[in-house]
């Protein structure tokens, strides 16, 4: 097992047809194929006519609707791989990724997690990436605590990681691959192939940033999870109370600008909690 580069790609599918459609073709045009290709469907009204149409040997679970992380979850648990890549039904890949990252790991073995650099559209037009989204790579814990550096689509994780820090945070219903991250890069280097080999579509109406109000409410709560941890060096456990305090200091006032008085005394007292620290 120790040489097996296999890979499962895990596809969380809601609604979306067409865009699933077409993140389908950009797997089966892989120069590499995968293993298996799972797809995990919560959608009302089922999608697996459009899944067998064009992965016909695809692993389709249908299941109720219980978010992206329980989604990703059961496809982890599903997957027989030894390498998991994940790709949202509304991104697509160029062909060369999955070869690109299954070199990447043959040439490194002790590496555990790596992801693409990412091409971003937004209703259909190309958009530049500004300057705090710029991705980095290897200890990337303290680059990774102002907002999430790290796209589930462009990542490829070796499976054992998953038995080491866990799998999604499924009472995450947003922020939850910023956990994630956090958890792993408190722990491990996260590399970058400096290549743009996975398109991140954004802008339509039922994307789930988008639609989230209140996003840095659990960015928060991902910092002082991983604060408890007992994972962090000093380094990074002071960058991690100083973000803390900063997101606590935003968050509150506008929790106060929008009366919610009683939230702002909550994230007001998480931040009171590492003033001396």
């Amino acid at each position: 097992m120790a040489n097996d580069l296999s890979v499962s790609v895990i596809i969380p599918a809601y609604q979306r047809r067409e865009m699933l459609r077409e993140c389908l073709e950009s797997v089966r045009a892989q120069s590499l194929q995968p293993k298996e290709v799972i797809v995990i469907d919560g959608s009302p009204e089922a999608l697996h006519e459009t899944v067998s149409q064009i992965t016909p040997t695809a692993i389709y679970l249908r299941q109720e609707t219980r978010g992206v992380s329980a989604a990703r979850n059961a496809g982890i648990h599903k997957a027989r791989g030894s390498l998991l890549a994940f790709l949202d039904s509304d991104d697509l890949w160029y062909p060369k990724k999955l070869e690109r990252q299954v070199e990447f790991f043959r040439n490194n073995p002790d590496a555990l997690i790596c992801q693409t650099e990412e091409i971003w559209i937004r209703n259909s037009r190309r958009v530049n990436q500004m300057k705090k989204h710029k991705k980095q790579s290897g200890w990337i814990f303290q680059a990774s605590l102002p907002l999430c550096i790290v796209s589930p689509s462009a990542v490829m994780i070796k499976c054992g990681l998953f038995d080491e820090v866990g799998l999604f945070d499924e009472s995450f219903p947003v922020c939850e691959d910023y956990e994630l991250w956090l958890r792993i890069a408190s722990r491990y280097p996260i590399y970058l192939i400096d290549e743009p080999l996975t398109v991140k579509r954004g802008g339509h109406d039922d994307q789930l940033s988008r639609s989230f109000k209140g996003m840095d409410r659990y960015r928060i709560l991902a910092i002082e999870r991983a604060l408890e941890s007992g994972n962090l060096n000093e380094d990074n456990r002071h960058a991690a109370i100083g973000e803390l305090r900063k997101k606590c200091g935003i968050y509150v006032k506008g929790c106060i600008k929008h009366k919610r008085e009683e939230e702002a005394g909550l994230f007001s007292q998480i931040a009171k909690r590492y003033e001396s620290l």
